[in-house]
Formats: structure tokens, sequence, C-alpha cells
């Protein structure tokens, strides 16, 4: 198929139900970008001899050197099967782990997926990963099993073993497909039913899930499940450039034996044979050890064909396949010394991998017509909102997208899922173009101009004639020159301009997806951020305004014109006019309104898109600095502007000044330092060594010592004896009692605060992390409450904020826990975080965290005054903790004794409107950032100080007295942690690795030097290769994927993926005390106190005081006389 010019594509582009958006989806190495090659040599954009090698959607160098996906690109094919044509708007994704974040944003855009499997590995890590993204964006999957040809080469494996080893690995697939579903139902049936009761597990797996569909009306399983028959499967090998469907094999052996196709299609898959005495087709070959028709008619026909070509060359049974099959190879491939070469060109001719991927594509992936109302409501629908709160004229917009008219009256809708740089040298505008007839005279005149010159210079110097002829004829030269010459650098120096202007701009580039009506040039359009609130807006703005007219003000909402329109093709871009509904483009002019995603409409009732679904965290963080301080305002704009390139990255600047980036992992990392360097701040950068997140916690006195041995009384008293010594450190008016009760005053002897630091259930601190919107859906609810306002909550979220509530009293047991949960003060830091503050002050019933559960009933409790000081003074305290400076996590801060005596009464009581750390701003629930938290201090902090001033108290809630509170409630919080056991928290990996028998001892020996713990470790069925599961500090990941393929030489390449935080067992200020331990550690015992280690770099890096001798020897001195 010959190269499809712009003119087509534009009209097919109008045809919705011809269009198809789709991405590929696969772990990494699983062959992705040589099956998008593939696909694009089929419009005749590459060579189909170069597909596989050129990669071309990996248009980063970087890309190619490494060999991975980076990021998402976007290329238009046409593809026409019989009479039907079709648009293909293909996205090749990443497989990465480090780079999952462009997988999200490539699936939004999408109607359906590639899902590709490695028939050797089968499924990995990020397999399921996908499966999962595809599945919570609606999105329907084929499946594509890749590299066959390794079973045939490499395992070497027969037709029948290689046959039982696809059917588990499409098992797998299902397994992994079925669980996402079987969630999914019995949270519907929950939902529908409560009462209903649980289903039994004596079933088999196959008839639960039966019996569910069953039970749920609008829930249809016929798509879910991937099986050959049902023509949602291609088994292919993608470098080879062949594969198939088995209905191909279904009509091509109907004809020759007679058989009906269909019969052929249902039977061609399972337990099937062919009886050769009657000629049919009967059931239970493997019990009858019987070939499999599968095995007999497919697999024996592609393993004779590797086995002709590939192992035994046998050029006479090659000429006589390619003469049954019909086909022509030319001379020169029959005579290449890599049968490679010949291979591909057979099999590229009998099973073109193309054209069954692409068939399956068109016929079983949807339209974006097609799209069910359950996604449309998905997408509308922000944080705790529901469908059915939503403004009328909000939830009139689900038509259009189900709509997807291109209709000029459909209101515009576009969803920009993420900002991409590109070079100004790749822009349409900047290409050269055809030149016009004026053009090419006006070049024409200016040769002939200059071919005259150098002919009259030539005359001159040849043959010189008389002074005279000589005197007449110089002055014409310079003359003519002189015209010619200014011309040139008139337009030299506009062009030089020109570039420097562009390349000076850094063009971004908006990968977007029209869901409704029709784009244009020119068009005057709503940039929505993703807070942005449409009841809000349409109170504020008149009815049926455009963003044409002059209006006022509304909170993340900006009003631009479109500038540029492109179609994407891989590395380059093609300049539109207009895009309707239903296609995949990019809009160029967009950097200064849109961030990293944003929602476009016409309309100020959309709403804007639900936020995109990121699997992997960013943790790793570096401190990055200009080599040259003077270039430092470079550095903060190529960190602005990388910041909106990647989706994932985030840039900070810290209390001491550092400019820092958090990535997602390694990789990632260095690549973000690569376009800081080489693209956006184009200077010499020096980065830090990665900044490692920690946390402190405490936890219950130990029973054993360091070395196994249970604490006896003699060592009991010692540290006793060292707790006492410990009380002479202690500031002045703090007590600390035998229980850890510590009990404080401030510094104008007005309140006295009791505080106690008790370890939380692991349970608990999960369960907090896990529900940390929750939580803040609760403040804010509560922060609503106190200024007599009221936040509309749906069920759904009330009721998973009740499950949340009974969770806790459930993992809460025990005498010290009994009543917790309602006493339950505040959480914390920044009010969502795994800590909790307990009221467990006598006779102070201040209101319930849970009052939104309450409505009604809530009883009208008061708060005391300067409550929101403890808060604060708590906040502070889990914020930054007494070993490092880092977070705490898992500790819970009860409240045992406040009391506050004063020698004036107070003007005026607290009021509610304290400075809080992070307080949303908006009544959307999507998440509140930082920023839009500090204004909303700000701004409730003037109020605040403005009244008490008008008030004329000198003691007001933002007095000298508050701030005391404030802080003596912060060093009440750290001295009752520092007297508990304190330990530090480390980030950990999740590390699977796939590597073969041989190089296992020399990949634990890699894990076991950095601290790693394996986890278990299984043989693949059929395979020689034995997949790992380990856990890895954070700390000690960087460079562990380097050294443990140079280890292993490359045969294994591990997997990274932020799990959890764990305890580390040691004590960070333990010393030797028992005989047995100073035998076992010696009297310093710094050597293996991991700990201590991690902790002292981190004061380190902060400028914290670091307690470590300097001089380890001192009586070994030695002068340098003595050397002499």
């Amino acid at each position: 198929m010959g190269h499809t010019s712009l003119e087509k594509i534009i009209a097919l582009q109008k045809k919705t139900s011809s269009i198809r958006n789709m991405c590929i989806l696969a772990h990494v190495d699983h062959g992705k970008t040589t099956l998008a090659d593939c696909l694009v040599a089929t419009n005749g954009i590459i060579s189909s001899r170069l597909a596989g090698k050129l990669r071309y959607l990996d248009s980063r160098e970087d890309e190619q050197i490494r060999g991975i996906t980076m990021k998402s690109s976007a290329i238009t094919l046409h593809y026409t099967t019989g009479e039907n044509e079709y648009l293909i708007n293909l996205i090749d994704s990443p497989g990465h782990v480090d780079f999952s974040s462009e997988v999200s944003t490539a699936v939004r855009l999408c109607d359906g997926a590639i899902v590709i499997v490695d028939a050797v590995e089968g499924v990995c890590p990020q397999t399921q990963v996908v499966l999962r993204q595809a599945w919570l964006e609606n999105i329907r999957p084929v499946l594509v099993i890749n590299k066959i040809d390794r079973l045939i080469v490499e395992l070497k494996l027969t037709p029948q073993e290689a046959f039982i080893h696809l059917q588990k690995i499409l098992e797998q697939v299902n397994a992994v497909t079925g669980s996402l579903f079987t969630s999914k139902v019995l949270e519907e049936r929950a939902e529908k039913d409560a009462g209903a009761q649980s289903i039994t597990t004596e079933n088999s797996a196959g008839d639960q899930v039966y019996d569910w569909s069953a039970g749920l009306e609008e829930t249809d399983d016929s798509d879910l499940y991937f099986s050959p028959d049902r023509g949602n499967v291609v088994f292919a090998s993608a470098m080879d450039g062949w594969g198939f469907r088995i209905h191909q094999f279904a009509e091509m052996y109907s004809q020759k034996m007679g058989i009906r196709s269909w019969v052929l299609l249902k039977t061609l898959w399972g337990d099937f044979y062919l009886n050769t005495k009657s000629k049919r087709i009967m059931k239970g070959a493997q019990s009858k050890g019987k070939k499999p028709l599968f095995v007999q008619l497919v697999l024996d026909n592609i393993w004779s064909l590797y086995d002709a070509v590939v192992t035994r060359r046998d050029k006479e049974k090659v000429e006589k396949m390619v003469t049954s099959l019909g086909l022509k190879v030319m001379p020169r491939d029959l005579r290449h010394s890599d049968p490679k070469v010949l291979l591909c060109a057979i099999c590229s001719q009998w099973l073109p991998v193309s054209q069954a991927v692409l068939s399956m594509v068109c016929e079983k992936l949807p339209s974006p017509a097609e799209m069910s109302s359950e996604r449309a409501e998905k997408l509308m629908c922000v944080g705790v909102r529901s469908f059915d709160s939503l403004h009328e004229k909000t939830q009139e917009l689900k038509k259009a997208f189900l709509d997807c008219s291109a209709d000029g009256m459909a209101p515009v809708i576009v969803f920009v899922s993420k900002m991409f740089a590109v070079d100004p040298k790749a822009l349409p505008q900047n290409k050269q173009r055809p030149l016009t007839h004026e053009e090419i005279g006006q070049r024409r005149e200016l040769a002939r101009q200059r071919h005259a010159e150098r002919q009259v210079a030539n005359q001159n110097a040849e043959a010189p004639k008389s002074t005279d002829k000589g005197r007449a004829s110089i002055p014409s030269a310079p003359a003519n020159s002189s015209v010619t010459d200014s011309l040139c650098a008139q337009t030299e120096t506009l062009s030089v301009k020109a570039a420097v202007e562009d390349e000076s701009r850094e063009h971004f580039v908006a990968f977007a997806r029209v869901y409704s009506g029709v784009i244009r040039k020119g068009q005057k359009v709503f940039v929505l951020g993703p807070k942005y609130d449409p009841s809000l807006a349409l109170r504020t703005l008149p009815e049926d305004c455009s963003a044409s007219d002059v209006l006022s003000a509304v909170p993340h909402m900006a009003c631009c014109t479109v500038d540029k329109l492109y179609l994407m093709m891989g590395r380059e871009l093609e300049e539109l006019d207009e895009v309707p509904s239903g296609n995949v483009l990019g809009i160029g002019g967009m950097e200064e309104f849109i961030l990293k995603s944003a929602t476009i409409s016409t309309s100020p009732a959309c709403p804007p898109f639900t936020a995109l679904n990121f699997e992997a965290t960013p943790i790793v963080r570096v401190a990055v600095e200009p080599k040259h301080p003077s270039e430092m305002p470079k550095l903060v704009r190529g960190m602005r502007l990388l910041n909106q390139a990647d989706p994932c990255v985030e840039v900070l600047i810290q209390e001491t000044g550092e400019h820092v980036l958090v990535t997602a992992g390694e990789v990632h990392l260095q690549r973000c330092l690569d376009d800081l360097r080489e693209r956006f701040a184009k200077i010499e950068i020096s980065a830090s060594k990665p900044i490692i997140p920690f946390r402190e916690t405490v936890v219950r006195p130990p029973k054993l010592d360091m070395v196994n041995e249970e604490l006896g009384r003699q060592h009991k008293m010692a540290v006793i004896h060292q707790d006492k010594d410990d009380q002479t450190k202690y500031s002045e008016g703090v007590q600390v009692d035998s229980t850890g009760l510590v009990t404080l005053t401030t510094s104008n002897k007005m309140a006295t605060v009791g505080v106690r630091a008790i370890p939380l259930p692991e349970e608990v601190t999960h369960l907090l992390e896990d529900n940390v919107e929750l939580i803040r859906t609760m403040e804010q609810f509560s922060v609503f409450a106190r200024e007599g306002k009221t936040l509309d909550i749906n069920q759904k979220i009330l009721e998973s904020i009740q499950d949340l509530k009974v969770k806790l009293e459930s993992l809460l047991q025990g005498h010290k826990w009994r009543g917790a949960v309602e006493r339950i003060w505040a959480f914390g830091p920044r009010r969502c975080g795994p800590n909790i503050l307990l009221n467990n002050v006598e006779g102070y019933p201040r209101p319930s965290m849970w009052q939104c559960l309450e409505g009604e009933r809530a009883e009208m409790a008061t708060f005391r005054d300067f409550d929101n000081s403890i808060i604060s003074g708590f906040q502070l305290a889990t914020l930054a903790g007494p070993m490092c400076e880092e977070p705490l996590m898992g500790v819970c801060f009860s409240v045992e004794t406040w009391d506050m005596t004063f020698s004036a009464p107070l003007a005026q009581h607290d009021s509610f409107d304290k400075a809080m750390i992070t307080e949303p701003n908006t009544v959307n629930q999507s998440g509140s950032s930082e920023k839009d938290a500090r204004e909303m201090d700000m701004s409730l902090s003037n109020q605040s100080r403005s009244r008490a001033e008008a008030a004329g108290s000198s003691m007001d809630c933002y007095g000298p007295f508050s701030g005391q509170l404030i802080a003596a409630v912060k060093e009440t919080c750290r001295y009752a942690f520092q007297a508990k056991p304190q330990r530090l928290m480390a980030a950990m990996y999740t590390c699977e690795i796939m590597a073969t028998a041989e190089v296992l001892g020399r990949m634990y020996a890699v894990l076991s030097k950095r601290e790693g713990r394996v986890l278990h470790e299984e043989m693949k069925e059929g395979t020689d290769m034995f997949i790992i599961k380990a856990v890895l500090p954070v700390a000690e990941s960087f460079g562990f994927a380097e050294e443990i393929r140079k280890r292993t030489s490359g045969l294994a390449s591990p997997q990274l993926v932020f799990s959890h935080w764990e305890v580390i067992s040691s004590d960070p200020s333990w010393v030797p005390t028992t005989e047995e331990e100073y035998l076992h550690f010696g009297e310093k015992a710094d050597s293996s106190n991991q700990a201590l280690k991690y902790m002292n770099a981190v004061r380190r890096r902060k400028g914290l005081y670091v307690e470590e001798k300097i001089v380890e020897h001192a009586e070994k001195q030695r002068t340098l006389s003595k050397n002499k």
C-alpha cells in the first residue's frame, strides 16, 4: 500500500464510524515498537525491510541508544479492507515502569488497546499494570502473542509443546482480566443489594463469573476474555514479519477439506482433532493421544518452514514451499547469506502481521461513536462528585459525548492529556516549502546576475585589453555586484533573525483528542483547569455566553484562541485547518494556558475530565544547580519547561533554596537531566546524589537484644539508668514519667500540655495511607461546618468514610484504644497523613472528626479556645521528626492534659480559621495542591487578624500566647516521640527479575550486598527461566540495574516499582550494653548499624549536627619531624 495523501486522511477524519483510536501496551521489550514499525510500513512511510530495525516511533536519540521507548508517539494510518476504508490513530507507549505515566496519557485518548505478550516470558508485572489501566479507562483490549519464533529457535519446543505453552499464556492473561472483572461485579452487586448473601466459594471460578454476570443486567462480558475463536487474538512474530488469526486458516482449509469455515473456526483452537478415516472433527485429542487441530493444521506448517529455511537451509524444500503457497520471492533473497531475510520475504507475503493486526483492530475495537454511557459519566465526574449531583447543563453534555457529533452546532469538547516539546525545525511552518512562480523567477534572475558578474571577472583576469577598455569595464562590475550583494545580505539577515527567534523559544504541542464538535484554527475556546467548577461558573457568567465575549474572571478558567492544529505522523507534523470529533490531534500555542493536562471546550458547563491514573509514584529526588551561578535564571526557566513537558516529573524549591527534581526512577531521572542540559536550560548543571526519603516512627519496647537474647533484669536496669541520664538533656519545664507521658509548660507559664506517643498498628498506618482523599474530604467538611457552610458529598463517598471508620474500630482493639476512633482530634502531617492526634483531655468533648456521617444528628459541641493551636503544633511535629527532620509515620499522639490559666480573660475565643497546613480551596474534591492551600490559609489568616485588631485584643489567636502554645505542643510531641524506642522507615522497591538458572547465584550476591531480601522465586513452566520477587531499599537501588546486568552478562534485567515503607529493625541510637553485644559488635558497634548510617547521611545533607568522631586513633599521633 502506497503513501496516503493528506487530503485522503482529512476526508476520512469526517467519517466517525471509520475511525479507530488505539494504543499499544506491553511489558518492556515485548515488541511494541517493532509491531508499530510493521503497521507503519503498510502506509509506505518506511520500508518493510527496515520494519523492526528502524524503530520509527522512537524519535529520541536516547531511545535508540537504550533500545526502549520513553514517550508516547502517535501516528495516523490508512487501512483498506474490501470496500471499507479506515483511519487508525495509533499510539505507541513505553513499557518501562519509570515511564508508566506516558501510558496513562495514551490510554485516556483511545477507545481500544493492543496488549502484547512475549510468548516466552508470558504475563509480566507491567502486563498486569497495563491491563489494569485499560480496565480503569473502560477501553477494550485485543491480544497479540508475539515472539513465537523464540519457541522454535531458542526453546526448541515441538509444535505440541508450543500449543500447551500458548494455552497457558492465554489462561494467565484471562486470569488477570477475570480478576478485574470479578472485583467490579462484586462492587456493583454490593451497591445494588447490600443485604444479598455472599457467594459461596465452592463453585469453580468459571461458574462464579457466570453467576455474577447473570445477576447483573448491565454487565456484558462477551468482549471480556481473549480467545482465538472470537477473533481477538493474533499469534505473531513481528521481527520476522508474520502473524495470523485462526479465521485465516479456517477459510484456507475450508476450501481444501470441504468443511464449513465456521465449524473450523470453532474447533481450530481447543481439544479437537481430525479423524482421518471418517474425515470428521472429533473431541478429546488429549485423552486419545491425537494431535490437536491447531497443531496439525497451523503450527506444523510454521515449524516446517522454520526448519527448512533457518535450521537446515534446504533450498529444494524452500522452493517447493514457495511454489505451493503461490508466492514470489526475489532471487537476491534466495541467495542471501542471512536466512532471516528469506524467512521475512516468505512470511510477509504468506501471513503478513500488519494485515492480521489491522483487520482485528477494525473488527473488534469500537469507533469513537460507540463510547459507553458508563465511560462518559466516569470522565465527567471528578473526585467525590456523582453524575446526578452535576449541574443540569453539565449533564446535558453527556449526549454530546455519546453522539460524538461533528456537527458545527455541537459543543467542542477536547481533552489534553499531556504537553510535549517539539524541535522548532520539525514544525510544518519552518519546513522547506515548494516555491511559487514569482519566487522561482526572482531566484532565476539573481542566478543570472551572479553568472554575468563571474563571466566579466574571468574576462578581465584572463585577457586584459587596453587600459581604456579595462577602465571602462571595471566600474560596471562593482555596481552590479553591490546591488546583488545587498539583496543577498538582506535575505540572509532576515532568515538568520527568524531562525534565532524560533530556536530561542521552546515550542510545545498539546497531545489531545476531540470528543465532540469540530475544533478549528482561530477559534475562541475556554481552557478549563483540573479544579474548575462548572456550577460556580454558570452562576457567575451570563447564559449562552461564549469564549469570544468579554467575561468576568472565573477560577481555573481561561479564554484563548486556537493557534495551530496538527496531524501527528510520528516524527513529523502536518498542519490542519479543522479536526472533527473522534480524532487524535496536536494543538499548538497552548503552552501559556496549559501546564500538564486540561479540558478545552466552547461551553462553560463542561466539567474538567477525571485526573489521569498514574501507576508510578515519583520518589527519586535530586537537587540541581548550575555550574556557573550567573546562569541560575536559565536553570529556573529550563526546570519550568521540563515540568510542563513531562507528565510525571515534579519540580520543587525547598525551604533551603534547593531546586529539586522528583522523578519516578533512575532511568527517568537520567532522561530528565539530559533534557535539562541539552534542550530546556542548555547549560552545564551539576546534580546532587539522589535525596533518599525516609520516615520516622516509634515501636513497642523490644523483648530481645541485638544478639537475639531475651532482655534480662540487668539489661533493663541499665536502660532505666540510661533514661534517667537522658532526663538531664531535656530543657527546663519538661517532665517525663516512666510511662512516657511528657508534660511541658509554655514559657509564660499560662498553659501546660501533656502528650504520650503510642505506636499505631501497621494495618492502621496502611489504611490511613490508602484513604488520603477520604480524610481530606472529612477535613474539608469540618472546615465548611465551622464556617456555617455545607458541602455536598455523594452517598458513595459517605459509605466509603463509614467503611473507613468501621475498619479503624476493628483494627484499634484493646483497653488503651477503647473509644479512640470517636476521639480522633486530627490527622497529620498536612491534615491527611498516617499519624493521629487523640483527644484524651478530661472534660473536653470537642466536635467529632466524623460529623459528616452524623448529618443533622450532629451534636452542637463547642471548640475550646486555642483548639487549633494544638492541631497546628501537632502538624509541625509530624512534618519534621526529631531524628533527622523527616516526616513521621504510624505514630499516635495522645493529649492527656491541657490546662490554661490566664491573668485576664481573652477578648476572643479561638477561631476556626487558623493557619492550616493544607486545606483544600474549593468544593471540588479532585485533590488540592499545596499552593491553593497556602492561598486559602493567607486569606483566612488575614480575615482573622483584622477581626482581632478591630477588637483591640493584645492576646488574639495570632498573638504571642497562640505561638507559644503551638511551639509547646510541637516540642512536647517531639519529646514524647523520643521517650519511646525510635526507628527509621525506609522506602522499599518491589523488584521483579527474570533470569536463567546459571546466573541466579550472581544475582543473589548483588541483592544481598544491597540489603535486598528475596520474597519468593518460581520457575516458569516450560522454560529455564526463574522469576524472582524481592524487596530492595530505595537508598540502595541506584546503580542496581546496571550492576545486575554486568554481573549476569545482560541475562537479568530488574523492574523496580515503589511498594511500601518498611521499619529498619536496628535502633539508630543503640549502643552495646551486655557482654554478648560487646563480643559480637565490638566497642563502637558502628559497622552494622544501617539505620545510624542512613540517619547521619540525612542529617549531614540537611546541615544538622552529626555526632561522630573526627579523630579515630588519637594515641597514634605522629609528627612530621619523625618522618624526616
